[in-house]
């Protein structure tokens, strides 16, 4: 059973506060999509290697993926919202942090940021959801909403990397989410309640160790391929051994 605090949402400020809690979960899936539309411009500006080309690419998806059961775990320790506005400051800074590397090793470390701050807030907007919609009703709809905004910021990524790479340099890609992460810190300690689980039970450190040895290896071994960038195409193809 979760805890919360002593006077739940009412009906406006429940449907208020999912409103805030679709922007985290928008940017987070826009980031997955958004940079395979800048990955030209980068190679041309940074001209990382192959290898440094892939883990630009995948580093962000893989923290994001890798930590989520973890960061859902540790909100329920520490609290959901507290858990969402640590992330969302993580996430914001790394985003500005990407837009304006120098190199693509700073490059891969920012993504890799965004990365852990991104998995935070997944699960943290979930749980916060089924905790202010008791009504069975209500939570379905918000979920639906939830879901929709994770497919939609996929589908949009490519789209808005394309309008802004029209008038900016590569980094407003990454920089696009400084603002929006800002209105979140605002608007969230305001309109959210936290909730937190006591019961949860203990991080086990050793599951969440083997869980990446299991990934890692699958995508350092890609990694190690080489591989050529095809800047016009906007898509990273394998060399023809021949």
């Amino acid at each position: 059973m979760s805890a919360r605090t002593p006077h739940s949402p009412d009906r406006r400020s429940r449907w208020l506060s999912l409103a805030v809690l679709t922007l985290p979960v928008i940017l987070t899936s826009m980031d997955i999509t958004i940079l395979h539309i800048a990955i030209p411009t980068i190679t041309q500006e940074l001209t990382p290697s192959p290898n440094q080309t892939l883990w630009i690419l995948d580093a962000y998806g893989f923290l994001l993926a890798g930590l989520l059961i973890v960061m859902g775990n540790v909100g329920d320790r520490i609290g959901r919202r507290r858990l969402l506005l640590l992330g969302a400051a993580l996430f914001g800074a790394a985003s500005t942090l990407a837009a304006f590397a120098p190199a693509p090793t700073v490059l891969i470390a920012a993504r890799a940021l965004m990365g852990i701050g991104g998995a935070t807030l997944m699960p943290s907007t979930l749980s916060l959801i089924r905790n202010m919609f008791t009504d069975p009703a209500e939570r379905t709809r918000a979920i639906g909403i939830w879901t929709a905004s994770l497919s939609g910021g996929i589908a949009l990524g490519p789209i808005i990397g394309g309008l802004l790479l029209e008038s900016f340099w590569w980094g407003s890609v990454f920089l696009l989410n400084a603002p929006v992460i800002v209105l979140l810190l605002v608007l969230a300690p305001r309109l959210i309640p936290e909730y937190r689980n006591p019961a949860s039970a203990r991080l086990d450190g050793f599951s969440v160790l083997l869980s990446f040895t299991a990934v890692l290896p699958v995508v350092w071994s890609i990694g190690r391929e080489p591989l050529e960038v095809d800047t016009s195409m906007c898509t990273i193809r394998r060399q023809d051994p021949s």
